[in-house]
């Protein structure tokens, strides 16, 4: 969350920028100023009935040993009055705080001045395109049907087994998942980030120190009867690692990977656009983040976007790359990179990662914090990005690699795979 400071020292400021994620901050931020008011006003209070207390109560002393017991028991009745008025100031403290807090969560990240204008995806600006958009062969087929050709993947058992949104991946088609898996985690472990296996479920900390809660209740699967969360990206788990921790600087950047399942209960609408693989509510994913400092997280983003850049080239898939505008962005982001692949059969572009920098809204949710190297305790900036969402990834390899003898296997991917076409058998 933005911090109170940067609230009240660039009110206006604050209200402008967030109008370009098309977010009305006024009423929230008013209510936000109208708050502090109440708690800096019950803080004066409290403080100074405490001083009030500890004076009279070193008062009683004296005055006993000087044989004024009427006036100490006046002080002692003087100061029980005033304890039980600081109960209550208190627990006005306690609610203001809470209250606080709540409003808090509620105002978005501030766009960074890349971001550009825009509400919908069609806004969103086109950075960088790469690869090469495919031919197919005029029986080419979508890749559902391809996974029910070569028996890669049972859309109907999942129905059976769980629900719509969780395949089951068989034979080369779950080959194929744990090869993916295993070549996005050997990459990022070569361009050094350290590998992690964090838990599926994570406590309501967890969620609202990342920005999942309250913002995203609704799409997170919840184990009601021990308050736990399904994750929806290893994002979550990962990055609360440094929940309440404070870093030294000399150690920053730190970099962490993560191979997980996400779970998304977000409801899609019928058609192509969320047929086969399109969109799950059960999926593999391999996650990058990085923690880092203010001065070193924009040039830790470009790296974080151009190592993506790498993945996509070695699965020799047509990409492009997008600068997300205000209103497509995310709640908690600063700014973003969407990258898409290009589907051959179905014609349309795929995301298959975000990366984005949230600067220091999530690390002043989690109170991760780094000493620099004048001792002084600051805020770290925290990035992520998808290293890679499978799902997409496995819909265009299949779809853009079809020919009428069988689906070719990149050449990076063979020596995990173990075999370089799928065929009949």
């Amino acid at each position: 969350m933005l911090t109170l400071k940067v609230i009240t020292e660039n009110t206006q400021e604050v209200i402008d920028k967030l109008a370009k994620k098309h977010y009305d901050a006024k009423t929230v931020i008013n209510e936000i100023m109208d708050t502090d008011k109440i708690r800096k006003s019950t803080q004066q209070a409290l403080d100074a009935n405490l001083s009030q207390v500890n004076n009279l109560s070193k008062s009683i002393g004296q005055w006993m040993k000087e044989g004024q017991k009427e006036a100490a028991e006046t002080a002692r009745n003087a100061v029980a009055s005033l304890k039980e008025t600081n109960k209550q100031l208190e627990n006005d403290m306690k609610e203001a705080e809470k209250k606080l807090t709540a409003l808090l969560c509620q105002v978005p990240n501030l766009p960074s001045d890349r971001v550009p204008e825009g509400k919908l995806a069609e806004d969103n600006v086109v950075e960088k395109t790469g690869g090469v958009i495919p031919v197919l062969h005029e029986s080419a087929l979508p890749h559902w049907e391809l996974a029910k050709k070569y028996d890669l993947i049972d859309f109907e058992l999942g129905v059976k087994i769980a629900g719509a949104g969780f395949p089951v991946y068989k034979q080369k088609g779950a080959q194929l998942q744990r090869a993916l898996i295993n070549f996005f985690l050997d990459n990022a472990r070569e361009a050094g980030y350290i590998e992690i296996q964090p838990p599926y479920l994570v406590n309501v900390d967890s969620g609202h120190g990342t920005g999942q809660l309250p913002d995203k209740e609704e799409q997170m699967y919840h184990c009601t009867a021990d308050d736990l969360y399904l994750i929806p990206t290893a994002e979550v788990p990962v990055t609360n690692i440094y929940r309440d921790m404070i870093l030294d600087e000399k150690d920053l950047p730190l970099k962490n990977t993560a191979y997980s399942a996400c779970f998304r209960r977000e409801a899609g609408s019928y058609g192509k656009d969320v047929r086969g693989l399109n969109r799950l509510h059960q999926f593999d994913k391999v996650e990058i983040v990085r923690i880092d400092t203010p001065e070193h997280s924009y040039e830790s983003l470009q790296e974080m976007v151009d190592y993506v850049q790498s993945l996509v080239e070695k699965l020799e898939l047509p990409w492009r790359i997008l600068r997300l505008c205000g209103g497509d962005m995310s709640f908690t982001s600063a700014l973003t990179f969407d990258f898409e692949v290009f589907s051959a059969a179905q014609q349309r572009w795929l995301e298959v990662s975000s990366v984005s920098n949230f600067e220091s809204y999530q690390a002043n949710r989690l109170k991760c914090r780094y000493r620099d190297e004048n001792k002084k305790i600051q805020l770290c900036h925290t990035l992520n990005g998808s290293a890679l969402a499978l799902p997409r990834i496995v819909a265009a390899l299949l779809e853009n690699n079809q020919t009428p003898e069988g689906i070719r296997i990149p050449q990076a991917l063979v020596p995990y795979t173990r075999f370089d076409v799928i065929q009949h058998g």
